[in-house]
């Protein structure tokens, strides 16, 4: 099958990656315990845990899992929480257990929670408290059995912790009431737990690391499984590319995407942890100007996030001051990096804010513009290491250089699968590796990787998917509606927001009512922000909703936010 060779690497970046890597994700770990135990490994909240004492706490975790729980190599344990210390912890506990994470968002709505955990038929789940009122409402409808319970501040040192749980369940009020039986706190789990024996599993490539959802190419959301095998030749294939510019035990990067999403769980986690970094976690990057205040006391060296993310800080008083003397690497991802946006931030702060492409299923990395890049391309770069990359027609058929057609890429990040759904995986994994990435894109005669569109109709929201199925289903539940078509519409501020075409049933309803229903059943960022009443929608001869023609011929949108 073609592929389309890469003229040149970047000068020190070999073209394939070796065979004597790491090949599961404990391993890596392991490796970076040995190499940099007594260096700063995480840090939240004014608290820093050494790699050493991390793989205290984990291990204790892992040996409660094995020998309290009585779980198994591959059951699956849901993990539940922002960036606080505790999500490493939980992540690295889970796996040295030799056990399946389930990634969890936190802003999750019971409908999307209960569908998450029965899905992947996870049998735990280490949950923070300010969500733990959402699983109270659908815990009897999953096979749930044991719920870990931890507090924002659990990880700081006292009495900082006493401090930061009080103000934050009593002060601030950000822990709704909930009722779940038989719970065990986190603290307690991690005490007991350091007094067990612990049990290193002897995992492969081949067993599962990590069930990431996605709404892959269509439809409801499904688990990507990422082996362990997937995982770590995707770190290696980013090690190799960034190991040019970076000085290994003297990196620092600002982690605001939070761990539950594939890019920051690769990129900053994982890759950053194999070359000793302390990895500063962000808990609520929402709060631009308490983001810019940490910047402002640190010195950071890498920082990864969307292109909302640069934009909201560019445009947030007192981001001037930031010391960006160490800065070596700035890269987007998640969604388009905007010109502008780059442009901007390049004139901040002296580095090229550089672009990434990848998916969910691929671990997530594909492809990444050469670090010693000068200024943006609008290019999302060259195949990392050991990656094929080729462009497709709708029959298959290769099509040449600069065409525009589908993105296939075949490598070893690729995902083994969708997690038990055979006939959605054989749509978009072909039997000799090909995935189909359901993006329309061209490469030039470098080998620089263009994403032109979507072939299908994500919606993509500050970086992350919302899927036009799902936002039709949640709508068109209300007894109000006839019909709806959802769309996404193009915003400054995301990238797109989500807009809804709706037919009404009752003459009456309005579009608070219906915004109302969506925020009871959807994340946040899956509410729509535009809402427009038409009498019918435009179809195709057997009735299916011609989402394209609504796009373009708005005559009244009521904006909803």
């Amino acid at each position: 099958m073609e592929k389309y060779w890469v003229k040149s690497y970047p000068q020190g970046v070999p073209q394939e990656i070796a065979d004597e890597r790491a090949s599961d994700v404990v391993q890596l770990f392991e490796n970076s315990i040995e190499r940099f135990a007594s260096r700063p490994a995480f840090t939240n909240l004014g608290a820093t845990l050494t790699f050493v004492e991390i793989a205290q706490k984990t291990q204790a975790l892992a040996a409660y899992l094995q020998q309290k729980l009585g779980f198994n190599t591959g059951d699956r344990v849901a993990i539940m929480m922002p960036n606080v210390l505790q999500n490493p912890i939980a992540i690295f506990g889970v796996l040295r257990a030799g056990m399946t994470v389930v990634n969890t968002n936190p802003l999750y709505t019971p409908r999307e929670l209960v569908h998450q955990l029965k899905d992947s038929g996870a049998r735990a789940i280490i949950i923070l408290e300010n969500f733990a009122h959402v699983l109270a409402e659908v815990i009897d409808q999953t096979e749930v059995e044991h719920v870990v319970v931890t507090k924002m501040g659990d990880c700081l040192p006292l009495p900082k912790s006493l401090v930061v749980n009080f103000v934050v369940k009593y002060v601030k009020k950000m822990v709704p009431r909930f009722q779940l039986s038989k719970t065990l706190a986190f603290n307690d789990v991690l005490a007991e737990g350091a007094e067990l024996d612990y049990q290193r599993p002897p995992l492969t490539g081949a067993d599962i690391a990590f069930l990431q959802y996605t709404g892959g190419t269509t439809g409801v959301s499904k688990g990507a499984v990422l082996s362990h095998g997937n995982i770590s030749s995707n770190v290696e294939q980013a090690r190799l590319w960034i190991n040019p510019v970076i000085k290994e035990g003297d990196e620092l990067i600002v982690t605001a995407l939070p761990l539950y999403h594939i890019f920051s769980l690769t990129a900053n986690c994982l890759t950053y942890m194999q070359v000793g970094a302390q990895n500063y976690l962000i808990t609520n990057p929402r709060d631009m100007p308490g983001f810019v205040k940490e910047l402002k006391s640190i010195r950071p060296t890498a920082i990864t996030g969307v292109n909302t993310l640069f934009n909201g800080l560019l445009n947030t008083p007192g981001f001037e001051a930031v010391d960006f003397s160490r800065l070596r690497v700035a890269l987007g991802g998640g969604m388009a990096v905007q010109r502008a946006v780059a442009q901007r931030w390049q004139q901040a702060t002296g580095i090229p804010l550089l672009e990434a492409y990848g998916l969910t299923e691929t671990s997530p990395g594909v492809t990444i513009n050469p670090l010693d890049r000068k200024d943006y391309s609008g290019s999302t770069g060259l195949p990392l290491p050991s990656t094929d990359v080729a462009i497709r027609d709708e029959e298959g058929n290769a099509l040449g250089l600069n065409e525009a057609g589908e993105l296939y890429v075949r490598g070893p990040q690729v995902m083994q699968g969708y997690w038990n759904r055979p006939e959605e995986t054989a749509e978009v994994l072909s039997e000799d590796g090909w995935l189909r990435t359901g993006d329309v894109a061209t490469i030039d005669a470098q080998g620089y990787v263009y994403i032109v569109d979507r072939k299908k109709d994500l919606i993509l929201v500050s970086g992350f998917n919302v899927y036009p199925n799902e936002i039709e289903d949640v709508v068109a539940a209300h007894p109000g509606v006839l019909e709806v078509g959802a769309i996404g519409e193009p915003d400054e501020h995301s990238g797109e927001v989500v807009k809804i075409v709706v037919v009404k049933k009752d003459p009456g309803l309005t579009e608070e009512q219906i915004i109302a229903h969506c925020k009871s059943n959807l994340t946040g960022y899956k509410v729509p922000k535009f809402v427009e009443f038409r009498r019918e929608l435009p179809k195709t001869n057997v009735g299916k909703i011609l989402r394209r023609e609504l796009r373009g011929t708005v005559t009244s949108i009521s904006n909803t936010q």
